[in-house]
């Protein structure tokens, strides 16, 4: 990583020199990047700054723009390094789940009687980024991105997003076409409601913004996926990608509804009948956010398909896109459905309280063959509240309740509070 910033910082100092005027003869060569801290940006470097708060993620989760940038001296380029410290305690009471993020797929059944509590501790989702932003004749408002976690084995640090924006193409990997980032609820937990689209994929995506309110996207995306399978069939190399899009409308500010859609071909391979198959999935989603006023704000997103288990919280990773099927060398898309709401109150502007409720369920499909103990459906409960101090610092509280039921009807519960310490820059 240590190589990666050096390189990104000796790339930039390169474009801004060889970008400055070259100095005559006798006259001092003028500085070709200039150092911004804090908030104090003078005038003429405020539309290239500004950039950076342009582009920034709404999810709630995601950094926010970087305090420490450089600009060269052609106000065209700017670099911006930043993140977030991020620590959390939890403890987990009446059924725990074991891991430091709340996931009810992982929720124990039976519960048992040994292990009813715990207490974690987790600085791992802490942030850095590097982010170069600048705007000219030909790609317009253009941005560099790479940002990583903690999240790596013993703590390595993890590859989360590194892509490349322009002219309304995003190339790289980041939050894939089919998630709605600004529709998922507050929340301490680093995973979030079981039931959200959040994940990330690399892709090449093309957005267009028309008629002022009105936005357009469609992707290709990775199409690797998981499936549960048995000794006639295998996962093969894939042929086709993803194929999410969106349409979304937006008004006042901060609100909007979206319509998203995406296909998939799963390819894998028949060894009972010695041949090449695919399975088709698709998948549709309702999802927006709304300000009610000054106070409230709502968060809602439902969604429902066949074979799109990577793209949900809870799901993904867990051989639930496809299903084996009574025909022995057959795969089929397991049907999937999931709806999430929240309520958002600002009681002060450096403090708000929210709570959110998900549910999320695998359907029965006659073909399919469910084992007693698979998952069959999920709940998830959060209540938080959250205050900035001094803009840089953020403190939260939050309870998490958590249920899980598998397809025999055996069902068990997980209980979490924690307290969250932020410090952003």
């Amino acid at each position: 990583m240590k190589r990666v910033f050096l390189l990104f910082v000796c790339c930039f100092a390169l474009i801004a020199t060889s970008s400055a005027q070259q100095p005559k003869k006798g006259v001092e060569k003028e500085r070709a990047l200039i150092f911004i801290t804090g908030e104090n940006v003078p005038t003429e470097l405020r539309v290239t700054v500004d950039l950076f708060k342009e582009s920034e993620s709404p999810y709630f989760q995601d950094p926010r723009a970087p305090r420490f940038i450089m600009v060269d001296r052609k106000n065209r380029v700017a670099f911006g390094i930043g993140g977030y410290v991020k620590a959390t305690t939890s403890y987990d009471f009446s059924g725990i789940i074991d891991d430091v993020d709340f996931i009810t797929y992982d929720i124990p059944i039976p519960k048992g009687d040994l292990n009813r509590s715990q207490l974690l501790m987790d600085a791992s989702t802490s942030r850095l980024f590097f982010k170069l932003v600048g705007q000219n004749r030909i790609l317009k408002k253009f941005s560099a991105y790479i940002e990583t976690d903690f999240r790596g084995n013993n703590y390595a640090l993890r590859l989360r997003q590194a892509y490349l924006s322009f002219r309304g193409m995003t190339i790289g990997q980041t939050w894939s076409t089919f998630t709605d980032l600004a529709a998922i609820p507050p929340t301490i937990d680093f995973e979030g409601p079981s039931a959200s689209i959040a994940t990330r994929n690399v892709q090449f995506r093309y957005t267009l913004p028309f008629r002022n309110k009105w936005e357009f996207a469609i992707a290709i995306e990775n199409p690797n996926y998981t499936a549960t399978l048995n000794d006639f069939v295998q996962i093969a190399k894939q042929r086709c990608p993803d194929i999410p899009i969106y349409i979304q409308y937006e008004w006042n500010k901060g609100s909007h509804v979206r319509v998203s859609g995406i296909l998939r071909g799963m390819r894998y391979n028949d060894l009972l009948n010695i041949k090449g198959r695919t399975a088709f999935g698709w998948g549709v989603q309702l999802s927006g956010v709304a300000n009610m006023g000054r106070k409230f704000v709502c968060y809602y997103q439902g969604m429902y398909g066949k074979g799109i288990s990577k793209y949900v919280n809870d799901l993904g990773g867990n051989n639930l896109d496809l299903g084996i099927t009574d025909n022995g060398g057959c795969l089929k898309p397991i049907p999937t459905a999931g709806a999430v709401v929240g309520l958002q109150y600002n009681i002060l502007q450096n403090l708000f309280a929210s709570v959110n409720y998900s549910y999320l369920r695998l359907f029965d499909n006659d073909d399919i063959l469910y084992s007693p103990s698979m998952y069959k459906q999920g709940q998830y409960l959060a209540a938080n509240m959250f205050m900035t101090v001094a803009n840089d610092w953020q403190f939260g509280v939050e309870y998490l309740w958590g249920a899980r039921k598998n397809q025999d009807d055996l069902k068990s519960r997980a209980n979490r509070v924690q307290v969250m310490a932020q410090y952003n820059f």
